[in-house]
């Protein structure tokens, strides 16, 4: 069997890894480099930039620990170069290219964007033409245009991490996750930053608490934070920069800065893929359509990763590659579960969640909430990183974990453990008998478990359970 997948991020190798190694004749096409998205656009570069802006951070607390050092400053040029360090290491490193020689996987890289040209046949801008019984798409998602005028003036995420010098101002248009990312981490590096979300609310997705505490900490920050801020008119070239008009109800209102970052949504990248001729349908916003087996309404194409439109973060995109590959080379029997999905950022302050919000889980639940400040953790005191909070989300009956949100220092990885305990199926007691080390961050979600057990009078004391 021939197996074409188009598309090198994380969905597109995992599912040409897995294609070959239940024997089909395997080649994978990227219209850029091998690793997609997540590696070049995406995680990876985001990721070093934030720990460039968590190290200035740092810097800066030194002397309350009695160590004596000047001002931090950036050399943005030497950051960049390191970024590139990162994504080549991982790319070479992580995704291991060297797996596709071993398995005999056939590799096309910077071969352009690619198109059906009949149902079993592709064609690339670089001239290739591909024919195979199954087609896996993996071709991920870009950037939501704004229908207004003067968009282009605007630039995206991929602009910012390309940039060759920290601009001094900036507009940042949507208060999602992409949006605050490049908030925080050019507040941190000198940027004077304007926060814009339509919504009431940034992070529109997150627990309220969650939203609430990164908006307060932005502000205090400095970053300007304008929610329900009306609609955008137009934006407009200045001497030095660009003007974004907008209104709310009859008042109008403008703001400008150097340059202007627009996230307000992520869609598939499927339409110069002539999905028609292939029968393969989507939705209005372009996400190829696929069953539980992840097969597209063309019975030999199936689709993984940002083009279905499913949770968009690498752990799932992974897991679909491998779904989809399988049901493509075995026939559709393997389905993809409900997954336990932790999401979480690295801005200033971190945030992150797994499961049910609070009012997700009340709408269905007798729900039972408690939460642990990080004022009154131990590691959290002994670092200096007090500000934040830990909420933990159980069924009174049950005892089932629903939900875990958390702000502030190492946000991300506490959220782990509370994925690890949904996953595994442990009742909020348990996790609170779960003796971990003291003082670490890890032990935060323990104690909010210890907490959430006593209101249910489940006599945890003088159990394992560990202050943290």
């Amino acid at each position: 069997m021939d197996v074409i997948v188009i598309g090198a991020g994380p969905a597109g190798v995992f599912a040409a890894r897995r294609a070959a190694e239940l024997g089909a004749k395997t080649t994978l096409v990227t219209r850029e480099e091998f690793g997609g998205m997540g590696a070049t656009d995406g995680p990876v570069p985001v990721r070093t930039l934030a720990h460039a802006a968590r190290l200035i951070r740092e810097a800066r607390q030194l002397s309350q620990y009695g160590i004596a050092v000047s001002e931090p400053m950036l050399e943005y040029m030497r950051l960049l170069a390191r970024v590139r360090e990162v994504v080549n290491d991982v790319r070479n490193f992580s995704l291991r290219p060297e797996d596709m020689d071993r398995l005999g996987v056939t590799v096309y890289e910077k071969a352009g964007t690619a198109r059906f040209v009949d149902p079993h046949t592709i064609e690339t801008e670089s001239g290739l033409r591909l024919q195979a019984d199954k087609i896996i798409l993996c071709a991920g998602g870009m950037s939501r245009r704004l229908s207004v005028p003067g968009f282009e003036l605007t630039s995206t995420h991929t602009d910012a991490w390309s940039a060759t010098a920290v601009p001094p101002s900036m507009l940042v248009i949507g208060g999602g996750a992409t949006g605050v990312q490049l908030a925080s981490i050019f507040n941190a590096f000198g940027s004077k930053v304007q926060l814009f979300q339509a919504g009431p609310r940034i992070l529109p997705t997150e627990d309220e608490d969650v939203s609430a505490a990164v908006a307060a900490s932005f502000r205090g920050a400095g970053i300007t934070v304008r929610e329900d801020f009306g609609t955008i008119e137009s934006f407009e070239k200045t001497p030095s920069g660009v003007r974004m008009v907008f209104s709310k109800g009859d008042t109008p209102d403008s703001a400008e800065a150097a340059v202007a970052f627009v996230a307000v949504g992520w869609v598939a990248d499927s339409a110069a893929l002539n999905l028609a001729t292939a029968g393969v349908e989507t939705d209005a916003r372009g996400y190829v359509r696929v069953d539980a087996s992840l097969r597209t309404s063309a019975p030999h194409v199936y689709a993984a990763g940002d083009i279905t439109g499913r949770l968009m973060l690498v752990p799932q995109a992974i897991e679909g590659g491998l779904v989809a590959a399988t049901n493509a080379v075995r026939g559709a029997s393997t389905t993809l579960g409900d997954l336990v999905s932790p999401i979480g950022s690295f801005t200033d302050p971190e945030y992150a969640q797994v499961g049910l919000t609070e009012a997700k889980a009340r709408e269905t639940h007798d729900a039972v909430v408690a939460v642990v400040r990080f004022d009154e953790t131990t590691r959290t005191i002994i670092d200096g990183r007090t500000s934040g909070f830990c909420k933990l989300i159980a069924d009174r009956a049950t005892r089932a974990i629903l939900g875990c949100h958390v702000v502030g220092e190492r946000a991300v990885e506490i959220v782990q453990v509370v994925a690890v305990a949904i996953a595994a199926g442990m009742r909020v007691d348990d996790l609170a008998r779960v003796p971990l080390s003291f003082p670490t961050y890890a032990a935060i979600p323990g104690r909010a478990a210890y907490h959430v057990a006593q209101q249910l009078n489940l006599g945890v004391e003088g159990q394992a359970y560990a202050p943290a």
